[in-house]
């Protein structure tokens, strides 16, 4: 047990001082330059099952896929692709990837029937690692055939279809975007605003992004005021969220929200886990907007 302590923190400590690294250097690891890419701008998923990866996972394959210049964001295990008749090439290095749950330990599921409560659960965290189908060879050809985005024009529509069905009060006007939490009302500019249009799109799927996390939705802490940990915190999922929305639709934007990096380094300084628990918020948040996007996301 303490084995797996000692493991579970120094995976806390290692994703977190990566994260805190990129922030440092003026980057934002949720919001890829993904012109400069070889692959588009679209989520990691594991190429045997097609799922997608979430949460904290997303920024660690989007950061390593562009800085080895990988042309797909398809990644699987080193038994995966042995399973599939291919292999990893010698000598490649693998990403190092987590999974996080939690169990019943059978003994506190028994205390708990004998004392008539409900059992603890506690918190597990496993590396796993992963290898990018271009450090694999002899794949089938579905493994590692080009991962074909949205037409942009689509990407848009899609977008547009989203908001609509969401049902949010959604108001157009005036020169800030926001969300208000005591009304439940989305705000942001014209598009005609925007030097690009397609970054109205980012900016309406953050703001979105925040109309989650309202109490009658996935009910985040949005009570704190400008400047404290909880406001920097909840910028931090709405972030990572519409860079998933936006990445799930096929939407490239440029723009980069890069206000608040002082406070979130403030933040991921303080708690190693803060980076986890936000961008696992961010992925429920994103997959919360994604289903009135239809089924095909």
């Amino acid at each position: 047990m303490r084995a797996e302590r000692q493991e579970r923190a120094s995976l806390y400590t290692e994703v977190t001082n990566r994260i805190i690294a990129e922030l440092e250097e003026g980057r934002l690891p949720w919001v890829q330059p993904w012109d400069s890419a070889a692959c588009g701008c679209t989520m990691p998923q594991n190429a045997g099952t097609a799922r997608r990866y979430s949460g904290i996972n997303v920024l660690l394959l989007w950061a390593e896929g562009i800085a080895k210049g990988y042309a797909s964001q398809r990644w699987l295990t080193y038994r995966q692709a042995e399973a599939a008749g291919g292999n990893v090439r010698r000598g490649e290095k693998g990403t190092v990837i987590c999974y996080a749950d939690r169990f019943t330990p059978k003994i506190e599921a028994e205390a708990a029937r004998g004392e008539d409560r409900e059992a603890r659960q506690v918190a597990f965290l496993k590396r796993f690692v992963v290898f990018n189908v271009d450090q694999c060879g002899g794949l089938p050809e579905d493994f590692t055939a080009p991962m074909v985005g949205p037409d942009p024009v689509l990407a848009i529509a899609e977008a547009d279809a989203l908001i609509v069905a969401s049902g949010a009060t959604f108001n157009i006007g005036g020169g800030e975007a926001f969300y208000s939490p005591s009304h439940d009302f989305v705000q942001v500019p014209p598009q005609a605003a925007f030097h690009e249009h397609v970054n109205w799109y980012r900016t309406a799927l953050h703001e979105l992004g925040h109309w989650t996390g309202h109490g009658s939705r996935l009910d985040r802490d949005q009570k704190g005021g400008f400047g404290s940990v909880a406001y920097a915190k909840e910028e931090l999922v709405a972030e990572m969220a519409a860079a998933f929305t936006c990445a799930s639709l096929g939407i490239a934007p440029t723009v980069r929200h890069a206000d608040y990096i002082g406070s979130w380094l403030s933040v991921l300084r303080d708690d190693e886990k803060a980076i986890f628990r936000a961008a696992s918020q961010a992925s429920k948040a994103s997959d919360y907007l994604l289903a009135f996007a239809g089924d095909d996301q």
